[in-house]
């Protein structure tokens, strides 16, 4: 049942401009919608201040505090959203680039990944219980294919 939900948002986003093109999810011009990228690997979803942001690779990313901004600048891409701050969920499953619940995420082997969390469909959830290392896998394997496009 959550597939079909999760199949029918994926329908839906198509038309009502949820699937993004750019390879980067921003919203309103920050990655992550804004939240604290550093944040993530201390187990907390935090919002980010605008006093407290950086710009990397074209992207402009909020933190909660200045040592978490410093911490950024000096390790960018170990803070980083995998697939480009998209639904990891999405990008295994259905190769489609769908926005994400910044509260939804996971930290899996010292990485970063965001999931969709709405409409009743928990992706983090379903990421969780099926074969997450396939999953990741996969995820890998179409994003690579997906930001060649």
């Amino acid at each position: 049942m959550k597939k079909l939900l999760f199949t029918i948002f994926i329908f839906f986003s198509l038309f009502l401009g949820h699937s993004q093109s750019s390879n980067y999810n921003t919203y309103k011009g920050f990655g992550a919608k804004g939240y604290d990228v550093v944040a993530y690997f201390d187990n907390e979803a935090v919002k980010g201040h605008e006093q407290y942001s950086t710009t990397y690779k074209e992207v402009v990313y909020k933190f909660s505090s200045q040592e978490h901004l410093m911490r950024f600048k000096s390790q960018p891409e170990r803070f980083l959203p995998q697939y480009g701050g998209y639904c990891a969920y999405a990008v295994a499953l259905k190769s489609e680039k769908v926005d994400i619940n910044p509260k939804a995420f996971e930290i899996r082997d010292g990485k970063l990944y965001l999931f969709y969390n709405a409409w009743g469909t928990n992706t983090l959830k379903l990421w969780q219980k099926n074969n997450v290392k396939g999953l990741q896998h996969k995820a890998d394997q179409n994003w690579e294919a997906m930001i060649l496009e």
